[in-house]
């Protein structure tokens, strides 16, 4: 982030498209300026998609164009307008009480969210930092951090998601009126993934959210709100996110599309403070230069709302068949919870220190593939009954096969 503002700026006009360049300028302007390729030369003219309920639509001669050109790195102005308007009818975000300094809530696209994740610790975390996180958590967040040479912290978690008493224990070691003096150690981030966590299929309850952002606003962290499972709720009314709470301006939130739409798509977005996610923007110029126009180009806005709601379908019978062969098979050999979002099943083996030996090895002698819990874990090398289990890609007939086979193995194990 270490970036001259000059250089930036100059870097941002030349990613923009000819069109965008044009429309910025007077009608005399001759531009010999930028970067971008002529679109003549793109050697695809035109495409055509079908959907899953047959319809259809197509890309002609001169969306193809823009479709493959440089664009905007906060992302396409109609994507972006209908993202912005998304999050306002999702999450209705009191930006209005916003601090000047803060200023208004903002979005750039992301190729993915992790995208926006790694751009976003990078800006916030230094070594040295206090990084307070959910245990377990997602391992690719683990991995983003570590390098990072800060500190993370557990905070302890269950079916329901970050426990706020645990939280208030942890924070307890400093004392909010002294997080702003030099040399105070205290945290300045708490990352959580607030629905459907990986790999606990864990959703907090909107009175937990309430109490840790209480308890953010008491010691001034910022929350990274990581939810690429908001749109994966089986049960409505789904859960007020943490966006929607936030009076002042500490929630950086990060969505994806990838389990809506396509992961290979790789469209997701950081919602946040302007001056952050500016700063983000800035990173993606500098970096990537900005998410695929392809991708970006009408896709998300057409597709989202009927994929949406067959998705939530889908995963809801997957998650009910993974219920039913846990019930069937694992009841007196293992634990775990039903989640109400996302596509994992966390489940602890009873009588089983460490799952790591019996998930890599004997589990795939018996043609059985899970996750043990302890990639999911600040430190890996230490003991984890835990296994997490994907209801995603298996049919029913498979899940129950898979823990018929599991099963077994932990009954040959205790």
């Amino acid at each position: 982030f270490v970036c001259s503002c000059f250089c930036l700026a100059v870097l941002g006009l030349l990613c923009l498209s000819p069109t965008e360049i044009q429309q910025r300028s007077p009608p005399s302007m001759i531009s010999l300026a930028g970067g971008a390729p002529n679109p003549n030369t793109f050697p695809f003219r035109s495409a055509s998609f079908t959907m899953n309920d047959g319809s259809t639509f197509s890309f002609d001669e001169s969306l193809m164009k823009r479709a493959l050109q440089y664009s905007a790195s906060t992302g396409i102005p109609e994507l972006v307008a209908w993202m912005k308007k998304l999050q306002r009818d999702l999450h209705n975000p009191p930006s209005v009480s916003y601090s000047p300094e803060r200023g208004q809530m903002d979005l750039c696209v992301t190729t993915g969210s992790q995208e926006g994740l790694c751009k976003v610790f990078e800006m916030l975390v230094n070594p040295g930092d206090n990084v307070l996180l959910d245990s377990p958590t997602y391992s690719g967040t683990l991995a983003a951090l570590q390098p990072l040479g800060c500190n993370l912290i557990n905070v302890a978690s269950d079916e329901h998601g970050m426990v706020p008493a645990a939280l208030k224990e942890v924070l307890s070691r400093w004392d909010p009126a002294d997080v702003h003096q030099p040399g105070s150690t205290a945290p300045r981030l708490l990352y959580t993934i607030p629905n459907g966590g990986n790999p606990t299929g864990a959703s907090m309850t909107t009175q937990r959210k309430q109490e840790v952002y209480e308890l953010a606003r008491l010691y001034d962290m910022l929350i990274i709100e990581d939810d690429p499972y908001f749109f994966l709720q089986f049960d409505k009314p789904w859960a007020p996110s943490l966006l929607s709470m936030d009076v002042d301006a500490r929630i950086i939130r990060t969505d994806s599309f990838s389990k809506i739409l396509s992961s290979g798509l790789r469209i997701g977005f950081v919602t946040g403070p302007a001056p952050l996610v500016k700063r983000v923007e800035l990173h993606i110029q500098a970096s990537t230069m900005h998410t695929s126009t392809f991708t970006q180009v009408r896709c998300v806005s057409v597709w989202f709302s009927p994929s949406c709601r067959r998705v939530i379908e889908f995963y809801s019978k997957q998650r009910d068949a993974m219920m039913s062969s846990a019930d069937k098979w694992l009841k007196d050999v293992a634990e775990w919870h039903a989640p109400s979002a996302g596509m994992f099943l966390w489940i602890k083996l009873k009588g089983i220190a460490d799952t790591q030996q019996l998930i890599m090895e004997k589990a795939i002698e018996k043609e059985v593939l899970m996750v043990p819990g302890g990639v999911f874990m600040i430190d890996s090398s230490k003991p984890c009954p835990y296994v997490r289990a994907a209801f995603s890609l298996s049919t029913p007939q498979q899940i129950d096969e898979a823990f018929r086979r599991l099963s077994l193995l932990i009954r040959e194990a205790q």
